[in-house]
Parts: C-alpha cells; sequence; structure tokens
C-alpha cells in the first residue's frame, strides 16, 4: 500500500461569492461563529493510514524481486523489466478480488487469510496462459481504517506475492465513511507477468489424445459465497462458530469457509518446465464445465470422469442443506479441483511425478477426444 486517500464525495455545495463552493447552514446569512474543521471530522484518518504503512512494509520486503526499484511510498511501483531474458515478451495482466467470502472473515474477524484468496485468484489466471506472476498491485476500500485489522489484510497479501513467487509493489488504501461501514472492507488486485511470445499456452495446442489432470483445490477457494451464505447461514441458519464432525481436527464451519484458496502459480511454471503442457484452465466462478470448455479447440472435446476424485466435504454439506441439483454445483462451484493441466499423453506421467514431488495432489481426471469444443462430466463422485 503506498497511501491513504478518501475516495467517497461528500455532497455537493451551493456557491458563494467569488465561486467558492460554500456549505449551506441553518441561519445562512448571520455571521456563523467560526470552527476549524479536520479531515478526520469527515471520517478520513490520515494518521491511520500511515500506521498501517508502516505496519506492512517489512512483510512487503519479504516479496521483493530483484528486478524492483525504490520502496514503499512513491507515486508508482517501478519494475525492471530483463528483456534480455526473453527473445519476444509478451506482458500478460489480471484483475480480481475476493467477492462475498470477505463477509465471513468481517463476521469472525480474522482477516490475514483473504489476502492469499486476493493474489491466488489473480496469479493463477495469470499462469494460466504460461505467464510468471512478476508483480501484483491491491487496493483495499474500508469504511474506518484501523492500522492493526489493515496489517492483517496486507500481511496476507504479502504472504500470498511470497507464495507466488511475485512482488507487492505497491497499492492504495481508501477510506470511504458513510460509504462503508467501519467494520467493512473490499479487496481487490491487479498483477502482471510475463511469458515468451512462442509458450502462450492457448487452446490451438491442444490436441486429440492428450490427457487432463487435475490438481485438487483446498475448498472453495473463492467463488460461490453468495450461495454458501444464503444456505447454510440463511436458510439452514447454521452459526459459523459450530464445529463439524467430518471436516476433521475440530475445525468449526466458519475455519472451513475461511480456507484460503490454494495457489498454483509456482507448481504451474515448474510443471510447465518439466512437461508438454498445452493448456492450463483455473477454476474459478463458472466450475469445471464453464472453465475447462475456455482452452478447448473447436474440433476437441474434454472427457472429465468424476469417479476419479472426491470432493472435500463442504461441498457435500451445501448441497445437502440447500438441496441443490448437480448441475448447479458443479456451475458454481470447484467441486474439489482448482486447476486442470491438460498435457501430452507421453508427459503424463512426468507431469505427475512433478506434481506429487512439489506436494500437489494431482491425478489423472480424463482425456481429449474428437468432438466441437465441449466438456464431458461422466461417471459419479465417491461419496461417504
Amino acid at each position: 500500500m503506498t497511501h491513504v486517500s478518501e475516495r467517497s464525495g461528500a455532497g455537493s455545495s451551493p456557491t458563494g461569492a467569488g465561486g467558492d463552493r460554500q456549505p449551506w447552514t441553518a441561519g445562512a446569512g448571520r455571521q456563523a461563529r467560526k470552527r476549524s474543521v479536520s479531515y478526520a471530522d469527515a471520517g478520513v484518518s490520515i494518521d491511520a493510514g500511515d500506521r498501517a504503512v508502516e505496519l506492512l512494509k517489512s512483510k512487503v520486503r519479504q516479496t521483493r524481486r530483484p528486478e524492483v526499484l525504490g520502496d514503499l511510498g512513491g507515486f508508482a511501483g517501478l519494475f525492471r523489466l530483463d528483456t534480455k531474458k526473453y527473445k519476444s515478451p509478451i506482458l500478460a495482466s489480471s484483475t480480481d478480488g475476493v467477492g462475498t467470502k470477505l463477509v465471513i472473515a468481517q463476521q469472525m474477524d480474522i482477516h490475514d487469510t483473504v489476502g492469499i484468496d486476493l493474489v491466488a485468484m489473480v496469479v493463477d489466471d495469470l499462469v494460466a496462459c504460461g505467464a510468471e506472476p512478476l508483480f501484483l498491485l491491491d487496493y483495499i476500500a474500508t469504511g474506518e481504517v484501523v492500522p492493526d485489522k489493515v496489517a492483517e489484510i496486507g500481511a496476507g497479501i504479502a504472504d500470498g506475492c511470497r507464495y507466488a513467487g511475485c512482488a507487492l509493489l505497491g497499492g492504495e488504501t481508501a477510506e470511504h465513511p458513510g460509504v462503508l461501514r467501519p467494520d467493512e472492507y473490499d479487496i481487490s488486485a491487479t498483477g502482471v507477468g510475463v511469458v515468451e511470445e512462442a509458450d502462450i499456452l492457448s487452446p490451438d495446442r491442444v490436441e486429440v489424445g492428450d490427457v487432463v489432470i487435475a490438481m485438487r483445490s483446498s475448498g472453495l477457494h473463492s467463488n460461490g459465497y453468495s450461495l454458501v451464505r444464503h444456505v447454510l447461514l440463511g436458510a439452514a441458519r447454521m452459526r459459523l462458530d459450530i464445529v463439524i464432525d467430518d471436516f476433521g481436527r475440530q475445525r468449526t464451519l466458519g475455519e472451513e469457509l475461511l480456507t484460503p484458496t490454494k495457489i498454483y502459480a509456482k507448481d504451474c511454471l515448474k510443471l510447465i518446465a518439466e512437461a508438454e503442457v498445452r493448456a492450463l484452465s483455473h477454476i474459478t466462478g463458472g466450475g469445471i464445465p464453464g472453465n475447462l470448455v475456455r482452452v478447448l479447440p473447436e474440433h476437441v472435446d474434454a472427457v472429465v470422469n468424476r469417479s476419479t476424485w472426491k470432493p472435500q466435504p463442504i461441498f457435500d454439506l451445501i448441497q445437502s442443506k440447500g438441496r441443490i441439483d448437480d448441475q448447479d454445483m458443479e456451475s458454481t462451484f470447484n467441486m474439489g479441483v482448482g486447476m486442470f493441466a491438460i498435457v501430452s499423453a507421453e508427459d503424463a506421467d512426468r507431469a505427475l511425478a512433478t506434481l506429487t514431488g512439489r506436494g500437489v495432489e494431482a491425478w489423472q481426471a480424463g482425456e481429449i477426444i474428437e468432438g466441437t469444443g465441449n466438456v464431458q462430466m461422466v461417471g459419479q463422485h465417491t461419496r461417504g
């Protein structure tokens, strides 16, 4: 975060002598008692913002890459792209947020994990085209800047950047009194990566006979939380502090819902280096069918066999409590898979070994056949 600013207007006011905008007050025309008004009176604390930045500096420095120039506090983040490293470098960019998962964090007063979700949503989109994430810029809007809370959010963002290998280059923290409640906030981020033009992953690389490899998600990740809250906290009236036996390790519902999104960026870059990767599909909103179809050319289909994996218990809980049909579940949630890799059949074993060696649970979930650019979901998930 570079600095704090206010983005919400306080409304218009009538024009006084000389064209200056003057606030209307009762008794206008009488000589008013002079009173000094500060920015703090409007609900914006510059000191709190500065304190939040100071609390974050050590965390942000841990994400520093050799290409980063300068330090926090400037008007722009500077990054020297090593053009000698590439024949034809292509910059890739992605922007995203965390969505209504933030409501759970605010209700539980736990703020150090949603930053990881934020980074994951951005960098795993970048790596899907084969790009190495270089740096990220964040944005935090809140009703009231509480330095420790902003520092917790920022610490999670910095942790996510470290896991992804990218620099947290800067950002913005904005205080919006009157627009957001003091305990409310929203976050977003934009990331930039680089890929050699000849190495860009795209649908035209996918061929009949290729293998579809699934990488296990850490849970819900950051999609479908409006439906989750409607079903579990609304209709089912479940409490966030209730312990769910199926989750194991005495985990509460709230803890499960705040499980950070898995970051696959480094794992996928290693996979690209070790095997013939045709395409990568980040499974976010739209689920498996809605995202895997985005990397298929028109002359093939991807066949995904549900029987090759068992979704985490949270998916069963949501489906049973909400009486949601299978199609709606699959079009909303990742169902236990956070990323798919399409690789050549000859490199399937190497790909699985590479991912397993990096601690990523992965398996062969399907294949590419002749078709019309669709995803065929077959078989049934193991239950119980």
